[in-house]
Protein backbone atom coordinates (compact mmCIF):
# COMPACT_ATOMS: atom_id res chain seq x y z
CA UNK A 1 0.00 0.00 0.00
CA UNK A 2 1.32 3.43 -0.95
CA UNK A 3 1.57 5.86 1.94
CA UNK A 4 -0.39 9.10 1.56
CA UNK A 5 1.69 12.25 1.43
CA UNK A 6 1.00 14.85 4.08
CA UNK A 7 -0.81 17.96 2.78
CA UNK A 8 1.55 20.80 2.01
CA UNK A 9 1.15 23.52 4.60
CA UNK A 10 0.83 27.02 3.16
CA UNK A 11 1.99 29.77 5.49
CA UNK A 12 0.76 33.26 4.80
CA UNK A 13 3.59 35.78 4.48
CA UNK A 14 3.49 38.25 7.36
CA UNK A 15 5.79 40.36 9.48
CA UNK A 16 7.72 38.65 12.25
CA UNK A 17 5.17 36.92 14.47
CA UNK A 18 7.18 37.39 17.68
CA UNK A 19 7.52 41.11 17.02
CA UNK A 20 3.80 41.47 16.35
CA UNK A 21 3.03 39.46 19.49
CA UNK A 22 5.30 41.70 21.58
CA UNK A 23 3.76 44.87 20.17
CA UNK A 24 0.23 43.65 20.87
CA UNK A 25 1.15 42.56 24.40
CA UNK A 26 2.74 45.90 25.29
CA UNK A 27 -0.20 47.81 23.82
CA UNK A 28 -2.77 45.62 25.55
CA UNK A 29 -1.11 45.57 28.96
CA UNK A 30 -0.46 49.31 28.85
CA UNK A 31 -4.16 49.98 28.25
CA UNK A 32 -6.73 50.67 30.95
CA UNK A 33 -8.20 48.19 31.60
CA UNK A 34 -5.51 45.69 30.55
CA UNK A 35 -6.44 43.29 27.78
CA UNK A 36 -5.01 40.68 25.40
CA UNK A 37 -6.47 39.16 22.25
CA UNK A 38 -7.83 35.61 22.66
CA UNK A 39 -6.11 34.61 19.41
CA UNK A 40 -2.89 34.34 21.43
CA UNK A 41 -4.34 31.48 23.47
CA UNK A 42 -3.66 29.12 20.59
CA UNK A 43 -0.09 28.00 20.64
CA UNK A 44 0.31 24.22 20.50
CA UNK A 45 -0.33 23.81 24.24
CA UNK A 46 -3.30 26.18 24.17
CA UNK A 47 -4.84 24.34 21.22
CA UNK A 48 -4.45 21.03 23.06
CA UNK A 49 -5.96 22.43 26.26
CA UNK A 50 -8.91 23.82 24.34
CA UNK A 51 -9.57 20.37 22.91
CA UNK A 52 -9.61 19.08 26.50
CA UNK A 53 -12.11 21.80 27.43
CA UNK A 54 -14.46 20.64 24.68
CA UNK A 55 -14.63 17.21 26.35
CA UNK A 56 -15.54 18.51 29.82
CA UNK A 57 -18.99 17.67 31.22
CA UNK A 58 -19.70 21.32 32.04
CA UNK A 59 -18.78 22.59 28.59
CA UNK A 60 -22.02 22.16 26.64
CA UNK A 61 -21.22 24.14 23.41
CA UNK A 62 -19.14 21.49 21.63
CA UNK A 63 -21.33 18.46 22.29
CA UNK A 64 -24.49 20.48 21.58
CA UNK A 65 -23.16 21.82 18.29
CA UNK A 66 -21.98 18.33 17.36
CA UNK A 67 -25.48 16.95 18.02
CA UNK A 68 -26.99 19.62 15.76
CA UNK A 69 -24.48 18.89 13.00
CA UNK A 70 -25.14 15.14 13.25
CA UNK A 71 -28.93 15.61 13.24
CA UNK A 72 -29.00 18.19 10.45
CA UNK A 73 -26.03 17.08 8.34
CA UNK A 74 -28.18 15.91 5.41
CA UNK A 75 -30.21 19.11 5.40
CA UNK A 76 -27.05 21.24 5.46
CA UNK A 77 -25.40 19.06 2.80
CA UNK A 78 -28.39 19.60 0.50
CA UNK A 79 -27.54 23.32 0.40
CA UNK A 80 -23.90 22.77 -0.63
CA UNK A 81 -23.14 22.97 -4.38
CA UNK A 82 -21.31 20.34 -6.42
CA UNK A 83 -17.50 20.27 -6.46
CA UNK A 84 -17.39 22.66 -3.51
CA UNK A 85 -14.37 23.76 -1.51
CA UNK A 86 -15.02 23.99 2.23
CA UNK A 87 -13.00 26.73 3.96
CA UNK A 88 -12.84 26.47 7.76
CA UNK A 89 -11.89 29.65 9.62
CA UNK A 90 -9.91 28.80 12.79
CA UNK A 91 -9.90 25.10 12.06
CA UNK A 92 -8.45 23.51 15.21
CA UNK A 93 -9.63 19.93 15.60
CA UNK A 94 -11.29 18.40 12.53
CA UNK A 95 -14.03 16.69 14.58
CA UNK A 96 -16.88 18.92 13.41
CA UNK A 97 -15.84 19.33 9.81
CA UNK A 98 -15.66 15.56 9.38
CA UNK A 99 -19.44 15.44 9.83
CA UNK A 100 -19.96 17.80 6.91
CA UNK A 101 -17.34 16.14 4.72
CA UNK A 102 -18.91 12.73 5.25
CA UNK A 103 -22.47 14.01 4.70
CA UNK A 104 -21.61 16.01 1.58
CA UNK A 105 -19.60 13.95 -0.94
CA UNK A 106 -19.84 16.91 -3.32
CA UNK A 107 -17.19 18.66 -1.20
CA UNK A 108 -13.95 17.82 -2.98
CA UNK A 109 -11.54 20.26 -1.32
CA UNK A 110 -11.01 21.38 2.26
CA UNK A 111 -9.04 24.47 3.32
CA UNK A 112 -8.43 24.56 7.09
CA UNK A 113 -7.12 27.97 8.19
CA UNK A 114 -5.58 28.32 11.63
CA UNK A 115 -2.95 30.40 13.41
CA UNK A 116 -1.38 27.34 15.09
CA UNK A 117 0.70 25.87 12.24
CA UNK A 118 1.92 22.75 14.05
CA UNK A 119 -1.52 21.74 15.29
CA UNK A 120 -3.02 22.54 11.88
CA UNK A 121 -0.51 20.36 10.07
CA UNK A 122 -1.17 17.40 12.37
CA UNK A 123 -4.94 17.61 11.89
CA UNK A 124 -4.67 18.06 8.12
CA UNK A 125 -2.51 14.95 7.83
CA UNK A 126 -5.01 12.86 9.83
CA UNK A 127 -7.93 14.09 7.74
CA UNK A 128 -6.17 13.34 4.45
CA UNK A 129 -5.50 9.82 5.66
CA UNK A 130 -9.08 9.23 6.84
CA UNK A 131 -10.98 10.87 3.95
CA UNK A 132 -8.66 10.49 0.93
CA UNK A 133 -11.27 11.63 -1.61
CA UNK A 134 -11.03 15.18 -0.21
CA UNK A 135 -7.98 17.23 -1.15
CA UNK A 136 -6.71 19.15 1.88
CA UNK A 137 -4.95 22.51 1.50
CA UNK A 138 -4.02 23.79 4.99
CA UNK A 139 -3.24 27.49 5.39
CA UNK A 140 -1.36 28.70 8.46
CA UNK A 141 -2.72 32.22 8.88
CA UNK A 142 -4.58 34.52 11.23
CA UNK A 143 -8.12 34.18 9.90
CA UNK A 144 -9.04 37.57 11.39
CA UNK A 145 -6.69 39.20 8.88
CA UNK A 146 -6.47 39.09 5.09
CA UNK A 147 -5.21 35.83 3.62
CA UNK A 148 -5.31 34.21 0.19
CA UNK A 149 -7.00 30.94 -0.61
CA UNK A 150 -4.84 28.33 -2.37
CA UNK A 151 -4.85 28.61 -6.15
CA UNK A 152 -6.18 25.05 -6.41
CA UNK A 153 -9.61 26.07 -5.03
CA UNK A 154 -9.98 29.46 -6.69
CA UNK A 155 -12.28 28.15 -9.43
CA UNK A 156 -14.50 26.09 -7.12
CA UNK A 157 -17.74 27.21 -5.46
CA UNK A 158 -16.87 27.92 -1.84
CA UNK A 159 -18.54 27.28 1.50
CA UNK A 160 -17.20 28.78 4.70
CA UNK A 161 -17.35 26.97 8.04
CA UNK A 162 -17.00 28.84 11.33
CA UNK A 163 -18.17 26.59 14.18
CA UNK A 164 -17.77 26.72 17.95
CA UNK A 165 -19.38 30.14 18.46
CA UNK A 166 -15.99 31.73 17.84
CA UNK A 167 -18.04 34.56 16.33
CA UNK A 168 -18.93 35.41 19.94
CA UNK A 169 -15.27 36.10 20.78
CA UNK A 170 -15.40 39.25 18.66
CA UNK A 171 -16.77 42.59 19.74
CA UNK A 172 -19.99 43.25 17.75
CA UNK A 173 -18.27 45.60 15.29
CA UNK A 174 -15.40 43.13 14.90
CA UNK A 175 -17.87 40.30 14.26
CA UNK A 176 -19.45 42.32 11.46
CA UNK A 177 -15.99 43.09 10.05
CA UNK A 178 -15.12 39.38 10.08
CA UNK A 179 -18.34 38.45 8.30
CA UNK A 180 -17.67 41.05 5.60
CA UNK A 181 -14.09 39.80 5.25
CA UNK A 182 -15.32 36.19 4.95
CA UNK A 183 -17.67 37.32 2.17
CA UNK A 184 -14.75 38.82 0.24
CA UNK A 185 -12.56 35.75 0.74
CA UNK A 186 -15.26 33.24 -0.18
CA UNK A 187 -16.56 35.24 -3.14
CA UNK A 188 -19.95 35.72 -4.85
CA UNK A 189 -22.54 33.01 -4.34
CA UNK A 190 -20.80 31.58 -1.30
CA UNK A 191 -22.39 30.03 1.76
CA UNK A 192 -21.16 30.42 5.33
CA UNK A 193 -22.05 27.96 8.09
CA UNK A 194 -21.69 29.56 11.53
CA UNK A 195 -22.15 28.19 15.04
CA UNK A 196 -23.53 30.67 17.58
CA UNK A 197 -24.07 30.14 21.29
CA UNK A 198 -27.42 31.28 22.69
CA UNK A 199 -28.35 33.17 25.86
CA UNK A 200 -29.40 30.77 28.64
CA UNK A 201 -29.41 30.22 32.40
CA UNK A 202 -26.42 31.97 33.99
CA UNK A 203 -25.62 28.91 36.13
CA UNK A 204 -25.07 26.83 33.01
CA UNK A 205 -22.87 29.55 31.54
CA UNK A 206 -20.80 29.99 34.71
CA UNK A 207 -20.11 26.26 35.05
CA UNK A 208 -19.03 26.00 31.40
CA UNK A 209 -16.21 28.51 31.90
CA UNK A 210 -15.23 27.57 35.46
CA UNK A 211 -14.94 23.79 35.21
CA UNK A 212 -14.27 21.74 38.32
CA UNK A 213 -11.14 20.13 36.83
CA UNK A 214 -9.52 23.52 36.26
CA UNK A 215 -8.75 22.95 32.58
CA UNK A 216 -10.13 26.34 31.54
CA UNK A 217 -7.94 27.95 34.20
CA UNK A 218 -4.87 26.20 32.74
CA UNK A 219 -5.92 27.36 29.27
CA UNK A 220 -6.19 30.96 30.43
CA UNK A 221 -2.94 30.87 32.44
CA UNK A 222 -1.07 29.29 29.53
CA UNK A 223 -1.09 32.75 27.96
CA UNK A 224 1.43 33.80 30.63
CA UNK A 225 3.55 30.72 29.91
CA UNK A 226 3.52 31.55 26.21
CA UNK A 227 4.65 35.14 26.85
CA UNK A 228 7.49 33.88 29.05
CA UNK A 229 8.64 31.44 26.37
CA UNK A 230 8.27 33.63 23.29
CA UNK A 231 8.84 37.13 24.67
CA UNK A 232 11.26 36.45 27.53
CA UNK A 233 8.91 37.82 30.20
CA UNK A 234 8.97 36.49 33.74
CA UNK A 235 5.31 36.16 34.67
CA UNK A 236 4.76 33.99 37.74
CA UNK A 237 1.61 32.01 37.01
CA UNK A 238 0.77 31.40 40.67
CA UNK A 239 0.52 35.16 41.13
CA UNK A 240 -2.49 35.21 38.80
CA UNK A 241 -5.90 33.57 39.07
CA UNK A 242 -8.38 32.57 36.37
CA UNK A 243 -11.80 34.19 36.59
CA UNK A 244 -14.79 33.91 34.26
CA UNK A 245 -18.01 35.82 34.87
CA UNK A 246 -21.21 36.60 32.99
CA UNK A 247 -21.84 40.24 32.17
CA UNK A 248 -25.63 40.28 31.84
CA UNK A 249 -25.75 43.87 30.62
CA UNK A 250 -23.56 43.08 27.62
CA UNK A 251 -24.71 39.47 27.19
CA UNK A 252 -21.26 37.96 27.36
CA UNK A 253 -18.97 35.74 29.39
CA UNK A 254 -15.75 37.58 30.28
CA UNK A 255 -12.49 35.76 31.02
CA UNK A 256 -9.84 37.47 33.13
CA UNK A 257 -6.46 36.80 34.70
CA UNK A 258 -6.53 38.44 38.12
CA UNK A 259 -3.28 39.67 39.69
CA UNK A 260 -3.07 38.32 43.22
CA UNK A 261 -0.53 40.90 44.35
CA UNK A 262 1.13 44.16 43.38
CA UNK A 263 3.81 43.29 40.84
CA UNK A 264 5.86 44.48 37.86
CA UNK A 265 6.75 42.62 34.66
CA UNK A 266 9.22 43.74 32.00
CA UNK A 267 8.42 43.23 28.32
CA UNK A 268 11.34 44.36 26.20
CA UNK A 269 11.98 47.98 27.10
CA UNK A 270 8.59 48.38 28.81
CA UNK A 271 7.67 47.77 32.44
CA UNK A 272 4.08 46.82 33.17
CA UNK A 273 2.75 47.39 36.67
CA UNK A 274 -0.12 45.47 38.21
CA UNK A 275 -2.20 46.42 41.22
CA UNK A 276 -3.46 43.66 43.50
CA UNK A 277 -6.81 42.61 42.07
CA UNK A 278 -6.17 44.19 38.67
CA UNK A 279 -7.11 41.98 35.74
CA UNK A 280 -6.01 41.18 32.22
CA UNK A 281 -9.18 40.80 30.14
CA UNK A 282 -8.33 37.86 27.89
CA UNK A 283 -11.57 36.89 26.18
CA UNK A 284 -15.24 37.66 25.65
CA UNK A 285 -17.82 35.14 24.57
CA UNK A 286 -20.97 36.90 23.43
CA UNK A 287 -24.25 34.98 23.55
CA UNK A 288 -26.99 35.56 20.98
CA UNK A 289 -30.68 35.20 20.32
CA UNK A 290 -31.69 33.89 16.90
CA UNK A 291 -32.92 37.34 15.96
CA UNK A 292 -29.84 39.18 17.19
CA UNK A 293 -27.57 36.89 15.19
CA UNK A 294 -29.72 37.29 12.08
CA UNK A 295 -29.49 41.07 12.51
CA UNK A 296 -25.69 40.86 12.81
CA UNK A 297 -25.44 38.72 9.67
CA UNK A 298 -27.74 40.95 7.61
CA UNK A 299 -25.82 44.05 8.64
CA UNK A 300 -22.68 42.41 7.23
CA UNK A 301 -24.26 41.48 3.90
CA UNK A 302 -25.38 37.91 4.61
CA UNK A 303 -28.92 36.52 4.49
CA UNK A 304 -30.08 33.62 6.63
CA UNK A 305 -30.90 30.53 4.54
CA UNK A 306 -31.52 28.17 7.44
CA UNK A 307 -31.13 27.93 11.22
CA UNK A 308 -30.90 24.74 13.29
CA UNK A 309 -31.07 24.46 17.10
CA UNK A 310 -30.97 21.74 19.73
CA UNK A 311 -34.23 21.02 21.62
CA UNK A 312 -33.13 23.09 24.63
CA UNK A 313 -32.16 26.05 22.43
CA UNK A 314 -28.68 26.14 23.94
CA UNK A 315 -26.91 26.50 20.60
CA UNK A 316 -27.62 27.37 16.97
CA UNK A 317 -26.10 26.63 13.56
CA UNK A 318 -26.81 29.22 10.87
CA UNK A 319 -26.43 28.74 7.14
CA UNK A 320 -25.84 32.15 5.55
CA UNK A 321 -25.91 33.11 1.89
CA UNK A 322 -24.60 36.20 0.13
CA UNK A 323 -27.77 36.71 -1.91
CA UNK A 324 -29.65 39.56 -0.28
CA UNK A 325 -33.05 38.18 -1.27
CA UNK A 326 -32.45 34.71 0.20
CA UNK A 327 -35.63 33.60 1.98
CA UNK A 328 -35.01 32.76 5.66
CA UNK A 329 -36.20 29.39 6.90
CA UNK A 330 -36.30 29.10 10.66
CA UNK A 331 -35.88 25.49 11.82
Amino acid sequence: MTALASPKLKTQPRTDAAERFAIHVVEGLSAEPKRLSPKYFYDHTGSRLFEEITQLPEYYPTRTELSILHDKAKAIAALIPKNAALVEFGAGSATKVRILLEAAPQITSYVPVDISAEFLGDEATKLSRDIPRVKVFPVAADFTETFELPAAVQAQPRVGFFPGSTIGNFEPDEAATFLRSAARILGPGALLIVGADLIKDTGVLHAAYNDAAGVTAKFNLNLLVRMNRELGTKFVSKWFKHEARFNAGLGRIEMHLVSQRKQKVRIGDSTIEFRAGETIHTENSYKFTLRSFDSLARGAGWATSAVYCDPDRYFSVHVLAREADEQARWG
